[in-house]
């Protein structure tokens, strides 16, 4: 974590090619694909380079992430800031950003019932869009 930083850091081209990316698709997008898209447009950087982008990007809390069932991380802007879960179509990466005040609550009546504090968790929805599921 703490060596990949630095190159990711000096690397502000890429990191600005793949933040402008990021601005401009819509729903959640595997490293690979986002590599590829920037492929397309001609963008002269590596696959490593996108990873190390999108970590640094994650940590600082710029982009937000989620791993599919099978292990795949996804990657997305999101318009809000605050803490926030995702319904996300398995089929084309769409995302809705949703509140879940009762997960919350939720979280931390079953956290405080078994003596854990400093609670943090993760939520995501997975289904089918409408739109795929025609």
């Amino acid at each position: 974590m703490t060596e990949a930083m630095p190159t990711a850091t000096r690397n502000t081209r890429q990191r600005a090619e793949v933040l402008a990316l990021l601005r401009e698709v819509e729903g959640f997008h595997s490293a690979q694909q986002l590599h590829q898209m920037l492929v397309d447009r001609k963008a002269r950087v590596g696959l490593t380079t996108v990873y190390r982008t999108l970590q640094m990007l994650v940590d600082s809390g710029e982009i937000d992430s989620t791993r599919l069932p099978g292990g795949e991380y996804l990657y997305r802007r999101c318009s809000q800031s605050r803490h926030h879960h995702h319904l996300v179509c398995r089929e084309c990466g769409r995302a809705v950003e949703v509140a879940g005040p009762a997960v919350e609550r939720w979280a931390d009546q079953v956290a405080s019932q078994h003596g854990f504090t400093d609670v943090g968790h993760t939520l995501e929805i997975f289904g089918t869009c409408g739109k795929c599921a025609a």
